[in-house]
């Protein structure tokens, strides 16, 4: 039988297993990111340098209680990571959600969500949103499966990266 978890990181261990699956995400992406993918370069966020500064900073820019990192494991091995924070009053933001190779296929994606969820709304949030890499298809359709819909871009967002990029978001608030 197969075990699965997805929980709160709790220590330093945690970090570190949350800073592999990012190093792990940042490789993925760059092999399966279409060849024509544009822009790169350092300002790129995503550039190997910029990334590595957020995954040192990944304690303070999750911190409890507006943020969270939270993963999965399968059979006890890390296997996902999915990370969160306040985007505004009553709004969160996640990002950096991965399934590992080896831990896909387990549904972890979706249990994540829902588990991110429930402790956005312990955490009083009233919406969520994001943003992905529009070639990422079958995230979206899970995205979409779990309430997101889309939304604009924010006006800030450069507009070279705006055809290769969407946004979405969801309501934490139980439906009337």
């Amino acid at each position: 039988m197969t075990e699965i978890s997805v929980r709160l990181s709790r220590d330093e261990a945690d970090i570190e297993v949350a800073r592999a699956l990012c190093r792990d995400w940042l490789e993925w992406h760059w092999k399966n990111y279409p060849v024509d993918w544009r822009p790169k370069g350092p300002d790129h966020p995503m550039d190997p340098e910029n990334f590595q500064g957020i995954i040192d900073a990944l304690p303070e820019l999750h911190a409890r209680p507006q943020g969270g990192i939270l993963i999965a494991s399968v059979n006890g091995k890390p296997a996902g990571c999915v990370m969160y924070n306040e985007a505004g009053p009553g709004v969160a933001v996640f990002n950096r959600m991965f399934v590992s190779e080896a831990g896909r296929g387990h549904g972890l994606g979706r249990l994540m969500l829902e588990r991110m969820f429930e402790q956005m709304i312990s955490d009083g949030y009233k919406k969520v949103m994001f943003s992905s890499a529009k070639f990422l298809t079958h995230a979206r359709a899970m995205y979409e499966s779990a309430g997101f819909v889309d939304m604009p871009h924010p006006q800030s967002f450069p507009d070279e990266w705006r055809k290769y990029v969407y946004f979405m978001e969801r309501s934490l608030q139980p439906a009337d």
